[in-house]
């Protein structure tokens, strides 16, 4: 899936108060986050939500545009946003994929089980995956640790012919690859 474009869609989101439409149209000319997840009012699901939602502004800084999915309906979404304190901080698009399609388009459908996977994936402007992340269920994911791979990925986008090592973070040396590196890391 990493350096592939995201496939056509069309969804229903909750965003602030208000039902929206969104496609894949929705996500060119910035930097976006797919967030999916198993369903609305279940365990691991609202904790990775406030927390994706505490960093909501600052991936806002950096042009980022979040997009959580599970395969509830948006009247699902918003009614899990009026009853929890957790999610109904959340300003980000909270679609509902109930046909699938978003969800099969990411290959990240649970087999017979009409849920997704919980899955990750960093989307350039150009609609490219530059990361994904998926976890086993009872894994919970970190905003910050997301945050970091955008920051990276945002990087090296902007500096051709450079990478980002391991644990690297906003500031730090990056590395230029050539053959005087070859067996010197």
């Amino acid at each position: 899936m990493i350096n592939t474009k995201i496939k056509p869609f069309s969804a229903t989101a909750y965003k602030n108060g208000e039902f929206v439409e969104v496609t894949e149209k929705s996500v060119e000319g910035k930097w976006a986050v797919f967030f999916f997840y198993p369903a609305d009012f279940t365990f691991v699901c609202p904790t990775e939500l406030g927390d994706l939602a505490d960093h909501y502004a600052e991936l806002q800084e950096r042009g980022v545009e979040v997009f959580s999915v599970s395969t509830d309906t948006h009247f699902t979404h918003k009614a899990w946003h009026d009853s929890s304190d957790t999610i109904g901080k959340i300003q980000y698009y909270m679609v509902g994929d109930q046909t699938g399609n978003i969800t099969n388009n990411f290959g990240v459908m649970r087999e017979g089980q009409g849920l997704a996977d919980r899955a990750t994936f960093l989307i350039d402007p150009e609609g490219v995956i530059q990361a994904m992340e998926i976890t086993a269920e009872g894994i919970g994911r970190d905003a910050e640790d997301l945050l970091r791979k955008v920051k990276a990925a945002q990087y090296v986008a902007a500096h051709p012919g450079e990478v980002c090592p391991a644990k690297w973070k906003e500031g730090e040396e990056t590395l230029a690859p050539s053959l005087d590196l070859v067996g010197k890391i």
